[in-house]
């Protein structure tokens, strides 16, 4: 299986189960890894026969920042959704970190796997 991955995308979010967390926005980091079969992309050199790693970016960036929840492990769950769906992934990974949210931690959050059978009917 080959992998097309993203790291370190950076999202503005309201996230948080505070009251306050509400009222604002606060950076989420994202890591994803998506199944595709690159080989059609390898002998075409074209990006049409491959998994746009740019599109799927600019849909988790636009989703995460119209959206809102309380917790890290909802967003992940929603945003590997949503690429499983909209991108004809067959499986997912993705590593979703709130920076800063517990004093003398870098940051903390959630890694789940997903395959498209997962969200079949």
């Amino acid at each position: 299986m080959d992998r097309i991955f993203l790291r370190d995308l950076r999202v503005e979010a309201v996230i948080g189960i505070w009251e306050w967390e509400q009222r604002i926005r606060q950076t989420v980091r994202i890591d994803l890894e998506m199944a595709t079969d690159a080989r059609a992309a390898a002998a075409t050199d074209s990006v049409e026969s491959t998994l746009n790693y740019r599109d799927v970016a600019k849909r988790v960036q636009n989703f995460v920042a119209n959206s809102r929840f309380h917790l890290v492990e909802s967003l992940a769950e929603s945003v590997a959704h949503l690429i499983v769906d909209e991108f004809n992934v067959s499986w997912i990974r993705v590593s979703l970190a709130k920076p800063g949210a517990i004093r003398g931690a870098r940051e903390v959050g959630i890694v789940i796997e997903r395959n498209a059978g997962d969200y079949a009917g």
